[in-house]
């Protein structure tokens, strides 16, 4: 049975004049932008000095809440929470360090992740009509896997293969993810042994950590876990170990590792670290990342969650992600507009990933093997792009099994579609991340990402994150994602999510800018 058999359609990604129109000259990102801090302001501890128990994360969710729905007057969601909040006085004073190393902290994010999302906006909130800039994932409809992709699916469906398999992944997939990786990073070397196929990013970050805090055995210093971040992630090591969350500012793009530094210990486990941040879309500067790798005591392990790590700079990856305890995760979640599917990679060290094989085995068998295709085609079609390859020959054929039955001419059709594609959709999504900061910045205060889909904004008149998603909700029927969700503790700053249609984009922001240019204050 042959892989690409007949040519593929060629998708088109048209973007219209005007939000070309609305897209500013490229310019540098210096200057430009506010100071970004996600530290623990006077809102956040005033919840905290208010619990009757501040180690239960659901009272703390219930009085946030509480508090939104009683500064809502007659728009209260849930009156029964407005009554709590307003029985509810200051019982101590709590510090915001207390708030960054708390156990419950963490928890009580992740239980306001999970309201707003069950309860709120696909719960009780719910509405066809609302325009949803809160997804934080590219729309499939709009800018789905490339055909190319698509094809290896529909392929490894004919030929029937999921079943069961090695725990760490198909090893064709992973030599051609090693071979890719290793094209990203100059003198870098990973083989098969270094990579673990893995069922998306969360799974990966959470299986890896619950791996190495229980190799490690009981240390007296937390895991770091820098901020902002997703709360999955973070709870996913939270339940395991002490943690400590560490809020690191962010202009112009670049996010200061300054905090995590000062925060090491000879003890640390480990790093939990964002390359490019959510929701900010500001990055790791390379030369800081070193100083950070270099810094790290021998027994402390850093993890990089590379996978906001694109729509950027094209910079070449240092040496230092490639070193004995670095562990980075990749997935096909939002480069590839895939998040269903679930499907991802680690690199890491190849000792650490033969100790991990044990782990995978015991613990959810291994990846799906119904996506190794898919998983090896894109990793060489992937190096092959990034290394300038335009022709391919017999080389890259034989880089596949012969059972694929694959000709130069065919594979040459295909890389040209996959190329092609990918080149437009990324031309694509970055006019419109450009033409959508463009528009909020008219009535905002936007952020100019450096990375990824998302634009972070703090509109004129809130400072809580929860409280200006559900007025907006509410007046405009946009839907817009709470900085608090993923561990903004100050402000009221909210994402919005741009790899939508424009359509949807221009009438959501228009209806914002309409709102918001009222000049009515919203504090609390």
């Amino acid at each position: 049975m042959e892989l690409f058999p007949h040519p593929l359609p060629k998708r088109c990604f048209s973007i219209p004049a005007e939000a070309v129109a609305h897209t500013a000259p490229a310019r540098p990102l210096t200057g430009a932008d506010p100071l970004f801090l996600p530290g623990v302001d006077d809102r956040t501890l005033d919840v905290y000095n208010r619990a009757v128990d501040p180690r239960d994360p659901f009272e703390l969710r219930d009085l946030w809440l509480g508090r939104v729905d009683a500064e809502s007057g007659d728009h209260a969601a849930r009156p029964w929470m407005a009554d709590r909040w307003r029985a509810s006085r200051v019982r101590r004073s709590i510090t915001p360090e207390e708030v960054l190393a708390s156990r419950t902290t963490v928890r009580f994010i992740k239980e306001l992740f999970n309201f707003f999302f069950r309860d709120d906006l696909y719960g009780d909130l719910r509405s066809d009509d609302h325009l949803m800039l809160s997804g934080g994932a590219v729309d499939e409809e709009e800018w789905g896997l490339p055909e190319v992709l698509k094809e290896c699916i529909r392929y490894a469906l004919e030929r029937d293969w999921y079943g069961y398999s090695d725990s760490c992944g198909r090893m064709q997939a992973r030599e051609a993810v090693a071979a890719y990786e290793s094209a990203r990073i100059p003198g870098a070397r990973y083989e098969a042994g270094n990579i673990a196929l893995t069922m998306g990013g969360t799974v990966a970050v959470s299986s890896m950590a619950d791996f190495i805090i229980s190799r490690s055995g009981p240390r007296s210093a937390p895991a770091l876990c820098a901020t902002p971040n997703y709360p999955p992630l973070v709870e996913s090591i939270a339940c395991r170990t002490g943690t400590r969350l560490v809020p690191l500012a962010a202009q112009d793009g670049r996010m200061s590792v300054g905090p995590l530094l000062a925060a090491l210990s000879p003890d640390t486990p480990l790093v939990l670290l964002q390359t490019a941040a959510n929701p900010t879309g500001a990055g790791v500067d390379e030369a800081d990342l070193v100083r950070l790798v270099n810094a790290l005591p021998p027994t402390t392990l850093i993890l990089l969650d590379e996978c906001h790590e694109w729509l950027g700079p094209a910079n070449r990856l240092s040496t230092a992600r490639a070193a004995r305890n670095v562990v980075r995760i990749s997935s096909l979640s939002k480069h590839w507009s895939a998040p269903g599917i679930k499907a991802g990679w680690i690199i890491a060290d190849s000792d650490l990933i033969t100790e991990y094989y044990e782990y995978a085995s015991t613990h959810f068998g291994g990846p799906a093997s119904f996506f190794y295709t898919l998983i090896e085609v894109l990793a060489r079609m992937e190096r092959w792009r990034i290394t300038g390859l335009r022709a391919v020959g017999t080389e890259q054929v034989r880089e596949f099994e012969d059972s694929y039955g694959l000709t130069t001419d065919r594979l040459q059709a295909a890389y040209d579609n996959y190329a092609a594609e990918r080149n437009a959709r990324e031309r694509g999504l970055l006019l419109l991340r450009d033409a959508t900061h463009a528009r909020l910045s008219e009535f905002a205060t936007a952020i100019r990402p450096r990375y990824s889909i998302n634009t972070a904004v703090t509109m004129p008149g809130w400072d809580d994150s929860y409280r200006c998603f559900r007025d907006l909700l509410r007046e405009t029927g946009v839907s817009t994602y709470p900085g608090i969700l993923n561990f903004c503790f100050s402000g009221g700053v909210v994402r919005l999510t741009s790899a939508r249609r424009w359509q949807d984009i221009d009438a959501a922001v228009s209806r914002l800018g309409a709102y918001t240019g009222r000049g009515v204050v919203r504090h609390g």
